[in-house]
Order: C-alpha cells, then structure tokens, then sequence
C-alpha cells in the first residue's frame, strides 16, 4: 500500500514552518484526557523498530475541532508511554 492510500499518515507544521508526516500509532486515554502516539515517518523502518515517538494531548475546543498540543509534564508522558507499550508490547519490540 502506498503512502498516499494510508489513513494513518498526519501531517503537522514543524517549528521551522515545514510539514512533517507521522504515522497514527495508537491514541491512549489516561486520566481524563486523551493522547495521539505518532511515529515520525523518517524514523520506521521495515524490522518494525521505533526508536522515538511523539506523544501528544488532544485538545477538543468547543467548536468541536481536535488539536494537538505538546506535554511538557515528563511524569504525564512517562504515564502514556508506559500505557502505550503495555498496549502494544505484542507489535513492537521495547528495549528497556
């Protein structure tokens, strides 16, 4: 399947104005508030091995549009990592 056939693939606008494209991993929910796991799409490779993700809040306003939004708390992001690899220790190998 080409890239341009996924519906997996987001694109956000970086720092430097530029598009980055991540692959959709997994969304967690976790106290209340629900997060995006995206894979930058340079970083996958064909043994399936990550070596980094983003991980995001998403932020529903109330006009009914998601945004994401960067968590600066490392004990709210260690949660949903860890939340995340437990929910997907059968398709990625961890190393600890």
């Amino acid at each position: 399947m080409s890239e341009d056939e996924r519906d997996d693939i987001i694109v956000l606008i970086g720092e430097d104005g530029e598009e980055v494209e991540f692959e959709h991993l997994d969304t967690v929910e976790l106290d209340g508030n629900e997060y995006v796991i995206l894979l930058p799409l340079d970083e996958e490779e064909e043994n399936e091995e990550v070596d980094e993700v983003v991980i995001l809040k998403v932020d529903h306003n109330q006009d009914g549009e998601d945004a994401f939004v960067t968590v600066d708390d490392d004990e709210e992001l260690n949660k949903v990592f860890e939340e995340f690899k437990t929910r997907m220790e059968q398709e990625y190998d961890f190393e600890e």
